[in-house]
């Protein structure tokens, strides 16, 4: 079971992604497209070009774990914007409504926590 606390990091590709991929697949797209290293730990999501399914990446010390939410009907209705950046990083309010097809720009929560500058 992947336990998503507020401390993880997620990484969303941008770009929709050829899900004929596996494991290795994804891994290598972390570290060539998204800069980032697969055995970190952080969760990447990946979406298909008929935006009708997605898929999380995430290693957790022992392997890889993969798992895939394709949508009965309709597409997903939130990504975002191909700009100049391959990656954005989502907080864990975003990816539970991502996941739920709503809008993370829409969501409202309470600000994170920062410590006072002395």
């Amino acid at each position: 079971m992947i336990q998503i606390t507020p401390q993880m990091k997620i990484m969303l590709a941008v770009e929709p992604v050829d899900f004929r991929k596996g494991i290795d697949g994804l891994a290598h797209l972390c570290k060539t497209i998204l800069r980032s290293d697969p055995f970190s730990g952080y969760l990447f999501v990946f979406l298909n070009r008929g935006r009708t399914s997605m898929k999380i990446l995430c290693y957790d010390g022992q392997g890889f774990w993969v798992c895939q939410k394709r949508l009965s009907e309709g597409k997903f209705k939130w990504w975002p914007k191909s700009r100049n950046d391959a990656v954005k990083q989502l907080d864990v309010h975003e990816l539970q409504m991502l996941i739920w097809n709503g809008d993370p720009a829409q969501s409202t929560v309470a600000p994170k926590w920062r410590a006072l500058a002395n």
